[in-house]
């Protein structure tokens, strides 16, 4: 079962309305927790982000490709937009350095991210939702 169109809306329009998809990854240092300001939902089945940073996050992936991703908007749940205010994706990712999936994640960007430093050098991340849930665990898939 896809996500829903609200869902798919707000993950798109998220660091634009002020409430930033925050991704989480593992690595010999420990774990790494930042915002990706590029997350879009790619298909039913992906996420997607563009990492032009290069640090923390990527290097994690390097070691463990297993990530977490959370959305919070207690204003959309307030305004009873979506039931919970915290959804939270669990999955895989793949880097895309180049190819075809790669071009198509930069497609699906907004200008602003398609024009940011660093996005000319940037590489796709294709995040596969293998469970997708809100903060009471229940499934949003």
């Amino acid at each position: 079962m896809p996500l829903s169109a609200q869902i798919v809306s707000l993950i798109n329009s998220a660091w634009d309305d002020g409430y930033p998809c925050l991704l989480a990854t593992c690595g010999p240092l420990g774990p790494n927790i930042g915002p990706k300001g590029s997350m879009i939902v790619f298909d039913d089945q992906h996420l997607a982000y563009w990492e032009r940073t290069k640090r923390g996050a990527l290097e994690n992936l390097g070691h463990s490709k297993k990530v977490a991703v959370m959305y919070a908007n207690m204003k959309a749940q307030r305004d009873g937009v979506i039931e919970m205010g915290f959804l939270r994706f669990f999955g895989t990712a793949e880097l895309h350095e180049s190819g075809p999936i790669k071009d198509a994640i930069f497609a699906k960007l907004s200008p602003r991210e398609q024009t940011h430093v660093g996005a000319d050098t940037g590489i796709g991340v294709l995040i596969r939702i293998e469970r997708a849930t809100d903060m009471r665990g229940k499934e949003l898939l």
